[in-house]
């Protein structure tokens, strides 16, 4: 793992090939991993970086006094391009939607296209019955660690309260040991989460950053999974109706976690979408 130090704290991140880079996102209680099987598959020819958001899954803690309620957190991604000095950005957006966010609050400049899978987008802030049960167990205390051990129990993780609206094929355990153990065992990490789920979410304010979208001037692929329904189907369609330059495609047989249910399929499609796209970048 790579480090870079921004003003909220440090940030992990691996980087793999050369080329125009792509940035690939995460969710919440995730980590870079949640593309393992996604990576290999994709063209060569790329800088594929996939930074660590302290989203809870992540094993650096952030700075006592970092911001990172939502506006802080969109900062902090566009304060990774900025330290990585990355140009004609293909930002992947997965789950997570605040990157959404870059071009409402004029921090965009530094990317040139966007792939959209099923995210947060609009007033869909937390996502269905996992986003609001994650963010009631961040509020309760001891809430975490017991939502991190519950994730560890296959048939609990596999309930349409927590990842079994997320993934149509099970998460194995190990991966989910390595995405819970930050939780468990690092106090600051906690905190790091608890600050983010703190965030008073304004659906007219939410709608509205969503919408700033519409002056984004890159390619963008949605590449939206219709079988799910924690990230409703209906804001596939929306965002790549606002977005000028935007295509639609959808990978089926695949909830939220697309890349995790049909990796190949995923890859496949980023892959055509990143060849058509002509970037320079460092």
């Amino acid at each position: 793992m790579m480090q870079v130090r921004l003003p909220a704290g440090t940030i992990e991140y691996t980087d793999d090939g050369d080329g125009p880079p792509v940035v690939l996102l995460h969710g919440l209680i995730m980590d870079e991993t949640l593309w393992d099987t996604t990576l290999p598959l994709l063209p060569k020819g790329f800088r594929y970086i996939r930074p660590v958001l302290p989203l809870g899954g992540h094993r650096v803690s952030m700075n006592p006094d970092a911001d990172l309620a939502m506006p802080g957190m969109v900062n902090l991604v566009a304060d990774f391009l900025d330290a990585l000095d990355l140009h004609d950005v293909t930002l992947i957006h997965a789950d997570w939607g605040g990157g959404l966010f870059l071009t409402a609050i004029g921090r965009d400049d530094r990317v040139s296209a966007m792939v959209v899978l099923p995210c947060e987008a609009f007033e869909n802030f937390p996502p269905g019955l996992p986003g609001r049960m994650a963010t009631l167990a961040t509020k309760l205390p001891g809430g975490i660690t017991l939502a991190a051990r519950q994730l560890r129990i296959g048939w609990l993780r596999r309930t349409p309260l927590l990842f079994g609206a997320m993934v149509r094929h099970p998460i194995p355990d190990e991966v989910v040991r390595r995405w819970t153990e930050p939780c468990l065992r690092n106090p600051g990490v906690r905190r790091d989460l608890q600050k983010y789920t703190a965030t008073a979410f304004d659906d007219a304010a939410l709608i509205r950053d969503t919408e700033a979208l519409a002056g984004f001037g890159g390619d963008a692929l949605v590449l939206w999974s219709p079988e799910n329904r924690v990230m409703p189907p209906s804001h596939g369609r929306r965002l790549a109706d606002l977005i000028p330059r935007a295509r639609h495609a959808e990978i089926h047989e695949a909830y939220v976690l697309s890349m995790l249910d049909q990796p190949a399929a995923v890859a496949r499609e980023i892959g055509t979408f990143l060849t058509r796209v002509p970037a320079t970048g460092q």
